[in-house]
């Protein structure tokens, strides 16, 4: 039968160094990665009905195309379901379209 279990010991985390005296912070890196949010897009777009044609604006799948709108769905962020004239379908930001006179 094993013995009795020993007490867990914690290491404190270091303290970080006081700054040097006379010596400023470097600006702080930001990301090339990090994603900017366009904070519009919560408003989404009013113009829009169900069956009009629209071209997928911004960027990626089908960017560029024309689609038609099959429904929209009523979110956080507005979108529409849109099938292109190839076929696809695809969810898009209601403020990714623009409408086509």
């Amino acid at each position: 039968m094993p013995g009795p279990k020993r007490k867990t010991v914690y290491r404190k985390p270091p303290q970080p160094r006081p700054p040097i005296p006379g010596v400023t912070a470097p600006e702080p890196y930001l990301r090339p990665t990090v994603a900017e949010i366009n904070t519009a897009a919560r408003h989404g777009r009013t113009d829009l009905a169900v069956g009009d044609r629209v071209r997928i604006i911004g960027v990626g799948l089908y960017s560029g195309e024309i689609a038609t709108i099959e429904r929209f769905a009523g979110a956080v962020i507005p979108t529409a379901q849109v099938r292109t004239e190839g076929g696809g379908t695809r969810q898009v930001r209601t403020i990714d379209l623009e409408p086509i006179e």
